[in-house]
C-alpha cells in the first residue's frame, strides 16, 4: 500500500513567497552593486503611471495621513520608504500567488517535465517584469542586452526553484516494511524548512554570483558634468551657506525658539516625485535639446548653460499634497540660467505658446511661452546652495517658476521641446488642478514656554512660524488665542520675495489649556482662505491651530 499527500495551496504560497524573498534580495544586490532593475521599485512604479490618478491619489493621500496621524517621521522620507516597502511586499505577495499556482499545475505533469514547468513559470515572469522595467525608461549606465540577460536569468532560477522544491517535498524518500507494504516518508515541518532553506540559499548564491560578473560599479563612479575643465559631482563641493551669511543676518525680529531653519539644509530639503529611487542621469554624456517650433534648435551641455549670467535666488518650495501645518515645504538659495534667455538663443516660431519640458524619470509638463517671457526669474536650476544638484533633487537639471507648487516643475531635465498648444501635465491628467498656483498659508511652529521672558511685570511667551504665499510675499500674519481678537505678528524680513517669511508674536503668559491659530494676507492684500479644504485637487486651505497645556 502505497499513501501520499501531496502539498497543498498554503505550502504553494509560503514557497512561492520565500522563493521570491530570495529574488528580491539578489535584485536589490544587483541595483546596488551594478544599476541593474530591482523588482521591487520598479513593480511599484510602474502601478503609479498605470494605475488611474483617483487611485494613486489616493494612497497618497493614505500614506501621508497615516504618518502625520501617527507622526512618523518626516513626511517625504517616510512617505518613500513606505513606497518601497509597499513595492517590495507587493512582489513577494504575486510571489506568493505564483507558487500556489506552480504547486496546482505540477502535480498533472510528469516529475521530469516539473523543471519545464518552473522554467516556463520564471520566463513568463520575467518577460512581464522586464517590460515594465523598460516601459519606464530609466537612464542607465549599463546596456540593454545586460539588464534583458540579468533579469531572465533571475527570473528563470526562481521559476526553477519551484520545480526543485516541490520535487523534494513530494519524493522525500520511502520506507519498506516487513510485511512488503511500500509507504511514501512525508516530509514534517522542520524537515520542510530544512530543505526550503537549502533550497533559498542555493538560489541566492548563484544569483549573487551573477550580478557580481555582470558588473562593477565603484562608489566613486557617479556620474558627473565638466564644465571648464572642471568635474562636478553632484551634491559636492563647498556650499554657499558655509561661507556666507543670509542677506537678512542683521534683520530686527528675530525668529522665536524653536521656529523652523529659515534657509533649510540640503538633506532636509523635502523631495516629492514619481519614483521610488530616484533616476541617475550620467553627467558626462548629458545634453539639452530645445526643438519643436524653434528656428535654431539647440543642444546645450552643462556648460553652455552655466555660461549665461547666473541668477541666484532664495526660493520656498512646497509640494500640492502639503496639508495645513505639513512640512512638504522648504527653503533653498538656487542658482541657473533665465529659461527667457536660452530661449532667445532657440528663437521660437511665431506659433510657438508653450514647452514640454519632460525628465528622466518618465515625469513632463507643459510651461507658458507667454509666462516665461514676462517673467526672468523663471530659471533652469542646476546648483542649490551654491553645489550641483543631489542626484535626489534633479541633478543635473530642474526648472523653478514662482508662485506655483512643484508637481509642476519638472525634474532631472532631459528635453524641452516647444509646441504650439497646452496639454495636461503628468499630474494633470491625474486629476490635480491645470494651474496649481500656490495657495496662502501659515504655520505655528513653536510656543516656546520655555523662552518666557519678563517685561514690566509681565510675563510672554514667544510663539512663531513661517507663512508663504508663492511670489506674492506676506503683508500681514496675525495670531489668535482662544478665539480671542486677531493680534498682529511681526515679520523678519525674508531672504527674498520668493520666499516664506519667518513671524513672531509675543503672548501675554496665563496658564491652563489654550489654543492658538495663524492666518496671513499676502503683499497683494488677499487674505488666506480660512474654510478648510483638503490637498486635492488644487492644494489645501485653512487655519492651522495648536493646543498647548501651560
Amino acid at each position: 500500500m502505497q499513501t501520499q499527500k501531496l502539498p497543498g495551496w498554503g505550502s504553494g504560497a509560503l514557497v512561492g513567497a520565500l522563493l521570491t524573498i530570495s529574488l528580491v534580495a539578489i535584485s536589490f544586490l544587483g541595483h546596488q552593486a551594478v544599476g541593474l532593475p530591482f523588482v521591487g521599485f520598479d513593480f511599484f512604479d510602474w502601478l503609479g503611471r498605470t494605475l488611474d490618478g483617483r487611485v494613486v491619489t489616493f494612497g497618497i493621500d493614505m500614506i501621508v495621513g497615516v504618518i502625520r496621524s501617527l507622526n512618523l517621521g518626516p513626511t517625504a522620507t517616510t512617505a518613500k520608504l513606505a513606497e518601497q516597502i509597499m513595492g517590495v511586499g507587493a512582489i513577494i505577495g504575486l510571489g506568493a500567488g505564483a507558487g500556489v499556482l506552480f504547486f496546482a499545475l505540477a502535480p498533472r505533469v510528469k516529475t521530469l517535465r516539473q523543471d519545464i514547468l518552473g522554467i516556463g513559470l520564471g520566463i513568463a515572469a520575467g518577460a512581464l517584469m522586464l517590460l515594465i522595467s523598460l516601459s519606464l525608461n530609466r537612464p542607465s549606465t549599463l546596456s540593454p542586452l545586460v539588464i534583458i540577460v540579468w533579469t531572465l536569468l533571475l527570473f528563470t532560477a526562481w521559476g526553477l526553484a519551484h520545480g526543485w522544491v516541490y520535487r523534494d517535498m513530494t519524493n522525500a524518500g520511502t520506507i519498506v516494511h516487513s510485511d512488503g507494504k511500500v509507504e511514501v516518508e512525508v516530509l514534517d515541518r522542520r524537515q520542510f524548512l530544512i530543505r526550503l532553506g537549502g533550497a533559498t540559499a542555493t538560489i541566492t548564491a548563484i544569483g549573487a554570483g551573477l550580478g557580481g560578473l555582470l558588473g562593477q560599479r565603484a562608489a566613486s563612479s557617479v556620474p558627473v558634468n565638466t564644465v571648464a575643465g572642471e568635474a562636478q559631482t553632484p551634491g559636492a563641493g563647498d556650499r554657499w551657506s558655509a561661507a556666507n551669511a543670509l542677506p537678512n543676518a542683521d534683520a530686527e525680529i528675530e525668529a522665536a525658539p524653536g521656529t523652523r531653519p529659515e534657509l533649510s539644509s540640503l538633506e532636509d530639503h523635502y523631495r516629492i516625485d514619481i519614483n521610488s529611487v530616484p533616476p541617475v542621469v550620467d553627467g558626462t554624456t548629458w545634453t539639452l535639446p530645445i526643438t519643436g517650433l524653434v528656428e535654431t534648435p539647440l543642444n546645450l551641455t552643462m556648460a553652455d548653460i552655466q555660461a549665461y549670467e547666473p541668477l541666484h535666488r532664495f526660493v520656498t518650495l512646497s509640494c500640492i499634497s502639503n496639508g495645513i501645518g505639513g512640512d512638504l515645504i522648504s527653503t533653498q538659495r538656487w542658482t541657473g540660467a533665465s529659461l527667457k534667455r536660452v530661449l532667445e538663443a532657440a528663437r521660437p516660431t511665431e506659433d510657438a505658446a508653450y514647452l514640454r519640458i519632460s525628465g528622466a524619470d518618465g515625469f513632463f509638463e507643459y510651461v507658458s511661452l507667454e509666462m516665461i517671457n514676462a517673467d526672468e526669474r523663471i530659471m533652469l536650476t542646476y546648483y542649490w546652495d551654491g553645489v550641483p544638484l543631489e542626484i535626489e533633487h534633479g541633478y543635473p537639471l530642474r526648472i523653478y517658476i514662482p508662485d506655483l507648487y512643484g508637481m509642476k516643475q519638472p525634474k532631472w531635465i532631459t528635453s524641452i521641446e516647444v509646441v504650439d498648444a497646452w496639454d495636461e501635465g503628468f499630474w494633470v491628467v491625474r486629476g490635480w488642478d491645470e494651474v496649481a498656483r500656490v495657495n496662502t498659508t501659515s504655520v505655528i511652529d513653536a510656543v516656546a514656554a520655555n523662552s518666557s521672558y519678563e517685561r514690566d511685570g509681565t510675563t510672554y511667551v514667544p510663539i512663531g512660524g513661517i507663512a508663504y504665499a508663492g511670489a506674492r510675499s506676506i503683508s500681514r500674519v496675525e495670531v489668535r488665542v482662544n478665539d480671542g481678537e486677531w493680534q498682529e505678528a511681526r515679520l523678519r524680513t525674508p531672504l527674498s520675495d520668493t520666499t516664506w517669511v519667518i513671524w513672531r508674536y509675543d503672548w501675554a503668559f496665563a496658564s491652563g489649556e489654550h489654543t492658538f491659530e495663524v492666518r496671513a494676507v499676502d503683499g497683494d492684500g488677499a487674505a488666506q482662505r480660512e474654510e478648510s479644504r483638503p490637498v486635492r485637487p488644487s492644494g489645501a486651505t485653512g487655519v492651522h491651530r495648536v493646543r498647548r497645556t501651560l
